[in-house]
Order: structure tokens, then sequence, then C-alpha cells
């Protein structure tokens, strides 16, 4: 335990041996303000580094077949729930704003992708909808996409990405409650 806080391996963070780009940061706030608790910074330092390099070669699929992530993502949101969502509920499922959503559907609506009809009862209403073309786009990529996480992932064993898993979950889940009424 350490004596500055009473986390275990908290004195040193277990970055002495680490030789990670944030291990090297948190070393250099340490030398600059010895007094200060890094260990926030390990943990959320760690998940925007992983995330980062992730999300660069993971995105590596998506720009072959000329897409973003974030339009990836509202392709996705449409073919795991299986039905039509109204542009609002397809920004809650994509954790975007409705300007954003508005934009990618545009965008995606031209290259036809997806289709948008008018709600019968409410003009105000618009419906999305994977097209044929949208689908087949999705189902292609997906794939490769999980293949590839299963390959970098494969640095650790399967108990370990199940208890990373396990810490991640309960981290977001608790996060989500206590932050997500904060998001813009």
């Amino acid at each position: 335990m350490s004596a500055t806080n009473g986390r275990p391996g908290a004195a040193d963070g277990g970055t002495a041996a680490r030789t990670d780009t944030v291990a090297a940061v948190v070393r250099q706030w340490r030398a600059v303000h010895p007094d200060l608790d890094t260990g926030p910074m390990e943990v959320i330092g760690r998940i925007n580094r992983c995330a980062a390099l992730l999300q660069q070669a993971e995105d590596a699929p998506l720009r072959r077949a000329g897409l973003s992530r974030a339009e990836f993502d509202l392709l996705g949101a449409l073919r795991r729930t299986g039905h039509e969502l109204t542009p609002g509920e397809v920004a809650r499922e994509t954790f975007s704003s409705g300007a954003a959503v508005t934009k990618r559907l545009k965008q995606l609506t031209e290259r036809g992708l997806v289709e948008r009809r008018g709600d019968a009862r409410d003009r105000r209403v618009a419906h999305v909808r994977l097209t044929d073309a949208g689908r087949e786009l999705v189902d292609g990529i997906l794939p490769e996409q999980l293949a590839y996480e299963t390959a970098v992932l494969s640095v650790l064993g399967v108990a370990e990405q199940g208890e990373l898993a396990a810490l991640l979950g309960d981290l977001l889940a608790r996060l989500e409650g206590r932050l997500g009424g904060l998001r813009a």
C-alpha cells in the first residue's frame, strides 16, 4: 500500500517498470509535481491512448470502403437494431448531435446507403432505414472489423480479455449513470 493515498502501488503507480507512453508522461509530471496523485491520469491516459491507437488502425477497413467511423456507426445502428429509426433515435444510438446525424444522413442518402421516408401521420417526423446496398456494405465490413479486433486483443489471454471487459463495463456503467446527463 502506498503511504500517500492508501491505494496498492499508488506510490509508483506501477509506472517504474512500465515503458508505455503514459508511464513516461506520468514520470514527467511526478518530477514537476511530486505531491500530486497521478493515478487517474494513468487510467484515463491509457484508455485514451489505447482508443486512439485502436481507432487509427481499425478505421483502415472503413477508409477502404469510403466511410468515416461516424458514418459506419450510423449504418451499424440501423443494421443492429433491425428497424427504421428516426434521426433523433439515430443520434441517441450513436452518441451524436442531431446536426451531425443530419449531415451524415444527407451524405449517406446521396451515396444510396440509407433512405428516408416521411411519417404518414406527422410530416415533421422522418424515418431512416438501410438500403440493400447499405446492408451489404455493413455486413461486408463487420467481419473484417471483428477479425482485426480479435487480432489486436490476442496479446491478452481469454481470461484477461474477460477481466478487462468486465472492468471497463463496470466503469462505463458508473460513468454513464453519473456523467451521462452532462453530455451536451
